[in-house]
């Protein structure tokens, strides 16, 4: 070979070294993450779910890359946040934060797979045809936070046993959620002789005032709904309620650990873990209309030791005994 011949493949080989890597980059799979709500106090979930794609091979950054869209509990950002993601073309849709993110997911008409993480049941929804066989293009999670609110307050009450006036929080931003919530404490209170009030709590400063009428009355505990929000704001929530006495009930162990008195609900960290094995799973190939959907089935009671005694309360033998935790 000619040295002149030589000297032009080369420089046509590191010409084409770019384009090669330019071409690598655009073929690593993007996962589009839709959210209802913000990266505050989301961060162990997020851990979860990056365990998850660990599992099926997948690494943020690595071998695989993560659009995260974030509406900040602006249910009406959603439609279009989701929107961008598909003129991304990313390989799958992840919607989490609470079944507003995934019925917007829905809505976006759209054949790339979808992946969700629900509290209530996603056939009733219509999300999926049963969970399972979901048809389709959604699969997913379902935590059953929903469901379990009758069970929270029997359990709360046992706890606590001497409280007849109850402050319960619901988020007004998903409005028909927020309905359903209501209507199901309200049933289940008036079963077990307790008095409520329910107050909208959709962001910091309707708890702050929330709270300034609690000190006002005759309230004798908080059961906080559940909703991605207050996770978000579980240690203002948990400062909160020690500040004016009150014990206090939430769906989820990270506000126990803040310094909630109980709570009562499924491994959230562990679903987000099974969300990201799903999402592994159908970047390799496997159709969501091929994946059951998956219903939490182990449930937690974690009960805060050092709140109860701060409250003056003796936490029952009982429930000690039954706890999955018990923080001292």
């Amino acid at each position: 070979m000619k040295r002149r011949d030589f000297i032009t493949l080369l420089g046509g080989a590191a010409a084409a070294w770019p384009v090669a890597a330019r071409a690598q980059q655009k073929a690593m799979p993007v996962i589009g993450f839709l959210n209802t709500v913000s990266l505050d106090g989301f961060s162990d979930r997020l851990q979860g779910f990056r365990q998850g794609l660990r599992e099926t091979g997948y690494v943020e950054g690595e071998n695989v890359t993560i659009e995260y869209r974030w509406a900040e509990n602006k249910l009406e950002r959603l439609p279009e946040l989701g929107a961008d993601l598909v003129l991304r073309r990313v390989s799958v849709i992840v919607a989490t934060g609470g079944t507003a993110g995934a019925i917007a997911a829905k809505a976006l008409k759209t054949n790339i797979p979808i992946v969700f993480g629900i509290p209530e049941d996603p056939a009733k929804l219509g999300l999926v045809t049963t969970l399972a066989r979901p048809g389709g293009n959604m699969t997913g999670i379902n935590f059953f936070l929903g469901e379990i609110l009758a069970k929270r307050l029997e359990l709360f009450r046992e706890l606590v046993p001497a409280i007849s006036r109850v402050a319960v929080f619901i988020n007004p931003a998903n409005a028909e959620r927020a309905a359903t919530q209501a209507t199901d404490i309200d049933a289940a209170a008036r079963a077990m002789g307790l008095k409520i009030r329910i107050f909208n709590t959709g962001n910091s400063g309707d708890i702050n005032a929330a709270f300034a009428v609690i000190a006002g009355e005759r309230t004798d505990a908080l059961f906080v709904s559940a909703d991605p929000i207050f996770n978000a704001r579980r240690a203002q929530l948990a400062t909160l309620a020690a500040r004016h006495a009150l014990p206090s009930s939430f769906s989820v162990r990270e506000a126990v650990e803040a310094g909630g008195l109980m709570s009562y609900g499924p491994n959230i960290i562990d679903a987000y873990r099974q969300i990201g094995i799903y999402t592994g799973r159908v970047l390799k190939g496997t159709k969501p209309a091929d994946l059951p959907v998956v219903q939490s089935s182990k449930f937690e009671l974690v009960i805060n030791n050092q709140t109860a005694r701060m409250l003056g309360l003796t936490v029952p033998q009982t429930l000690l005994a039954t706890a999955d935790e018990v923080i001292e």
